[in-house]
C-alpha cells in the first residue's frame, strides 16, 4: 500500500483528499501541524507527496526544498495559483506534476497513479529504504543522511537494510545473523556485535547517533 502525504492549507481539503485516496486503498495523511512538515514528512515515510504553494508560515516551494534534502519521493503540487510562471517554478524546485484548483477527485486519482507508475512501477524494485531522513540506496550499499554518504560492508548493509524495513519492531538477533550467513553454522555471535558497533560509528559520523537501539537479550529496533 502506497503512502500518500497531503501538505494542504484548507483542511476541508485535505480530509476530502484523503478519504478519497483511502477509498483507493492508500494509506493518506495530511499535515495538521506546519512549522513541522519535515518532521511528519520524516514519521510517515510516504511514497508520494501532494503538496499545495500557498501555505501558513512557509511556502510549498520552501518544504518541496527542504524535502528534497533527504528524499527524491515524488511531489506532486497543488494550487489556485496556476499561472505558468509557479508552473515553470514547480517543476524546477523538484516537483514531478501538477494539479490545478479546483479539481476534480477523478482527476488527481488518475494523476497520482500516474506519478507512482512512473517513480515505482517500472524500476522493477525499490532503489532506496528511507527512515527517519536517513536514505539506504540499495544499488550501491551506501547510506545519505541530508547530503553527506557513507559507504558500508556487505554486512553492515544488511544489518542496516533489515532493521530499516522492519522499523518500529525489534528484530531479534537470530533473525539478524541468520539473514547475514543464511546459515546457523560458524556464527560467532560476538560477529554480529562488532558489526552493529560499526555500522553505529558510521551513523554517528552522519550525525545520526540514535537510529539502532538494543533490546537487551532479544535484538534490535529503529523505533
Amino acid at each position: 500500500m502506497y503512502r500518500i502525504f497531503i501538505v494542504e492549507d484548507d483542511m476541508t481539503i485535505a480530509r476530502t483528499l484523503s478519504e478519497h485516496l483511502r477509498k483507493w486503498d492508500y494509506e493518506a495523511e495530511y499535515a495538521k501541524d506546519f512549522k513541522n512538515v519535515t518532521e511528519r514528512f520524516i514519521e510517515f515515510d510516504p511514497q508520494l507527496v501532494i503538496l499545495d504553494i500557498m501555505l501558513p508560515l512557509f511556502n510549498g516551494f520552501h518544504w518541496c526544498q527542504e524535502i528534497r534534502k533527504i528524499s527524491k519521493v515524488p511531489i506532486v503540487f497543488l494550487s489556485s495559483a496556476s499561472d505558468n510562471m509557479n508552473i515553470v517554478m514547480a517543476m524546477n524546485m523538484g516537483g514531478d506534476d501538477f494539479i490545478e484548483k479546483p479539481f476534480d477527485l477523478n482527476v488527481v486519482t488518475a494523476k497520482v497513479q500516474a506519478v507512482l507508475r512512473r517513480a515505482y512501477a517500472f524500476q522493477g524494485a525499490v532503489e532506496v529504504i528511507e527512515c527517519r531522513g536517513i536514505v539506504l540506496k540499495l544499488n550501491d550499499a551506501t547510506v545519505n543522511v541530508k547530503g553527506q554518504e557513507k559507504e558500508l560492508t556487505k554486512n553492515e548493509f544488511r544489518i542496516l537494510r533489515l532493521l530499516m524495513e522492519k522499523a518500529g519492531r525489534i528484530v531479534p538477533r537470530d533473525e539478524i545473523i541468520e539473514n547475514l550467513w543464511e546459515s546457523d553454522e560458524f556464527i560467532d555471535d560476538n560477529t554480529l556485535t562488532v558489526n552493529v558497533t560499526r555500522l553505529r560509528k558510521k551513523l554517528e559520523s552522519l550525525g545520526v547517533s540514535d537510529l539502532i537501539r538494543t533490546k537487551k537479550g532479544i535484538g534490535y529496533i529503529i523505533e
